[in-house]
């Protein structure tokens, strides 16, 4: 069954994909250093308190010992913010990965001085990658309409691969971000995994426009979708919130945000009465995909209303709603 996983990490983001074809997709990184024992009593605490970014989960940890990976078929970076890429030399060192998805843009390297939360070595890696000297790693730099094996066609050519479509950005909005490092995130991928149980929108830290783009160059694709990753993490970022009267998710998982920026954004989800849960609410989230929808698993179980409690996951996590397709 296809396996959607969007992992509690702070403050960027991660989420992995178990393909129906056994290929297992990774999209973005972040707290891939991070040592993830916390104390059963702490995290009882965190839980009903509903601050479960404070005891954020390593996806790396999470893959090999909860999922049992040892490789992935894809990464995909949706655009080069260290936040999206806090592991990404971890990442390489200690699994395989086949494919790196790449938009193209580019920006100068950030600063490393003392007391920056991030890894040069991450920065590195990323370098090396997009120069193509990573040997055994095959770069792609696939922009909205690509159509190709494993992504989103069969080996022969047909059918729709593992489901992965991109909206966003077109090489325009590529050379734009380039040109202009204020405009990295209007490079953001935005992308559509079209499952068995409905469609899930990634859309990285996707600003004003990117989403004109996506939502205009592919709006039957991202209508009405059953699941969107909040963008940006949820922050506000002064932007406009039109994509949502196209995208009208069924549900929305925030990521980690300071509450200010936050607060100012679910306004923006209460206004169109469009349900959502944020990972402080909920920790990792895990959505199972079958032919009648998907099957909506959050690893916080206090969220739960007493005695509506559904069936519970291979890891113990809880059902918290069921999303019709």
């Amino acid at each position: 069954m296809p396996t959607v996983h969007f992992v509690n990490v702070s403050p960027g983001d991660c989420s992995i994909i178990q393909h129906a074809s056994g290929r297992a997709t990774i999209i973005d990184i972040c707290d891939g250093y991070y040592d993830a024992s916390v104390s059963v009593d702490l995290l009882r605490h965190y839980r009903e308190q509903r601050r479960m970014t404070e005891a954020p989960t390593n996806p790396l940890a999470y893959a090999a010992n909860r999922l049992g990976l040892t490789e992935f078929w894809r990464f995909v970076l949706t655009h080069p913010d260290m936040d999206h890429m806090d592991g990404l030399d971890a990442l390489f060192e200690n699994f395989t990965v086949q494919n790196f998805w790449d938009t193209g843009a580019k920006r100068e390297k950030p600063s490393f001085d003392e007391g920056t939360a991030y890894v040069e070595a991450d920065w590195d890696r990323y370098e090396s990658l997009v120069a193509g000297t990573e040997s055994g790693v095959t770069v792609l730099h696939p922009l909205a309409g690509s159509k190709f094996k494993f992504a989103n066609r069969n080996e022969d050519g047909q059918g729709a691969g593992d489901g992965i479509y991109v909206c966003s950005p077109n090489a325009a909005l590529v050379k734009d971000a380039s040109d202009n490092e204020d405009s990295l995130n209007d490079a953001s991928y935005v992308l559509c995994y079209n499952s068995q149980g409905g469609r899930i929108v990634f859309p990285g830290d996707a600003h004003d426009k990117t989403w004109e783009f996506a939502c205009s160059a592919h709006a039957q694709m991202l209508g009405s979708c059953h699941v969107l990753i909040a963008p940006h993490h949820g922050r506000h970022s002064d932007r406009s919130y039109d994509f949502l009267n196209l995208l009208k998710p069924k549900l929305t998982l925030f990521g980690s945000a300071p509450y200010e920026h936050q607060a100012k954004a679910y306004a923006q989800w209460d206004k169109r009465n469009l349900p959502y849960i944020s990972s402080d609410e909920a920790g990792t989230v895990v959505m199972e995909c079958e032919s009648g929808g998907i099957r909506v698993f959050v690893e916080n179980p206090s969220i739960i209303p007493a005695g509506s409690r559904g069936q519970t996951n291979a890891f113990g996590y809880r059902e918290l709603f069921f999303i019709p397709k």
